[in-house]
């Protein structure tokens, strides 16, 4: 079920992904009908433009600051902060700097 996370292992878990130029970089662990695990690098300035989703997603900050859009209202998060975009609700994620998270979707 899972992949591209060795089991048995200590992991420095935003490590997992690395920044790139120009880019969101995401890094899926498990994906089924009824979630989706997916370890994300925004680097400044990149976003994910808004969408609505068909799960519940919770984003976890790893690392930066981050600015995500939940149905036109702006919440910003740092690391060891977390937030809630209910499914079919519109969203958005913004790196105003660069910005790790990890996203948890629940079908």
């Amino acid at each position: 079920m899972f992949k591209n996370f060795k089991a048995a292992e200590v992991h420095a878990f935003a490590d997992l992904v690395q920044y790139q130029e120009g880019q969101v970089v995401s890094k899926t662990f498990a994906q089924d009908k009824h979630h989706s695990l997916t370890l994300f690098a925004f680097e400044k300035g990149e976003e994910i433009s808004t969408h609505a989703s068909g799960g519940d997603a919770l984003v976890i900050a790893l690392d930066g600051v981050g600015e995500v859009t939940i149905d036109g209202k702006k919440f910003t998060l740092g690391a060891g902060e977390s937030i809630l975009m209910p499914s079919n609700v519109p969203h958005a994620v913004y790196a105003p700097e660069r910005f790790k998270m990890f996203l948890v979707v629940s079908f």
